[in-house]
């Protein structure tokens, strides 16, 4: 039988170190009263997120329900997946899923990048008072409202004294309605959202760009590396986690293209490739006041996005060992 030392309780020849520590577990309750303050502080946020996110999640069933005002959520009649086969019976679904999808693939093949390459640009400016002056320059079209850039692209491509209009005629070009043309809708859509977003998308690649330690760029001018061979070798490989986080949250929201500037740069001329999924639930629920029709379609929406996001996140995971979870 082993002998019990009386001074520290452990056996004899052990060592306080090699003895296991057992540390009392605190419930639950106990630990939430002795950091209570920092709760309270993180109560509004959650109260938010409970009422404007999960709460909602209630009115899904209205998308298999024949949904009437007067009956409330349970009294209207149950109808299944009626309003699902519906929408996928529409002659235009197709084409609407279709555009969707292009021009939120189009819109990360061409916004993506673009931030990534003038934050590494801005990075490398050694002025500072000129970079300050350049992120300011590039930032401040994000502040814009949709509402005020849709209408100044409607004047500057107007074919009736607009300044597209008017550049193109001066070099003997035909006027074209450009805001009206189907086959320049994709063009405008993307090109003013590089315009209005790339600067500010650059701010998260900054931050990043910041923290890297500055004596590996002295180390590779030691070792005759240029500025070009001190971008591929050293900040790119830092960005690389931030780039695969956002690459996951753009595929996250292919479907989710911005539903403002399509609905309002949309016409009847150019409705063959401005016709989205987020413009025609907008028109079935609000202006035909089909809720439950509309709400199947965006549940469709929102479920391919879910699988989309889990899809990009194994793969950028096996790819990279970067992801979400």
């Amino acid at each position: 039988m082993k002998k019990e030392s009386k001074m520290n309780g452990l056996p004899n020849g052990a060592s306080p170190a090699s003895a296991k520590v057992t540390v009392p577990r605190q419930s639950l309750w106990k630990q939430v009263m002795k950091h209570w303050e920092f709760y309270v502080l993180l109560l509004p946020g959650i109260i938010v997120t409970i009422v404007y996110k999960y709460a909602p999640i209630y009115g899904i069933q209205i998308a298999f329900r024949d949904y009437n005002a007067m009956d409330g959520f349970f009294g209207s009649v149950w109808v299944g997946l009626k309003w699902f086969e519906r929408f996928f019976n529409n002659y235009n679904s197709v084409r609407m899923i279709k555009n969707t999808v292009l021009l939120s693939l189009y819109s990360i093949l061409w916004t993506f990048p673009i931030p990534i390459i003038l934050a590494l640009l801005i990075n490398q400016v050694k002025w500072k008072k000129f970079q300050r002056v350049s992120q300011t320059i590039l930032y401040a079209p994000h502040f814009i409202s949709i509402m005020i850039l849709c209408g100044m692209l409607r004047i500057f491509l107007s074919p009736y004294g607009g300044l597209i209009s008017i550049i193109m005629q001066a070099f003997g070009a035909e006027q074209v309605n450009l805001i009206d043309s189907s086959s320049a809708f994709r063009t405008i859509y993307i090109a003013s959202s590089i315009w209005q977003d790339a600067g500010w998308g650059t701010i998260i690649y900054m931050a990043t760009l910041s923290s890297v330690d500055a004596s590996l760029h002295e180390a590779a001018k030691v070792d005759g590396a240029n500025a070009l061979q001190r971008i591929l070798h050293i900040d790119i490989p830092e960005l690389v986690p931030v780039i695969v986080i956002q690459l996951i949250m753009s595929f996250g929201n292919l479907m989710n293209v911005g539903f403002e500037k399509a609905y309002l740069l949309q016409t009847s001329l150019n409705k063959e490739t401005s016709e989205i999924i987020a413009t025609y639930v907008y028109e079935q629920g609000m202006l035909k006041a089909m809720y439950s029709f509309s709400t199947a379609v965006s549940l469709f929406n929102t479920i391919v996005n879910i699988v989309l996001l889990l899809i990009v996140n194994k793969i950028c995971k096996k790819l990279s060992n970067v992801s979400f979870v």
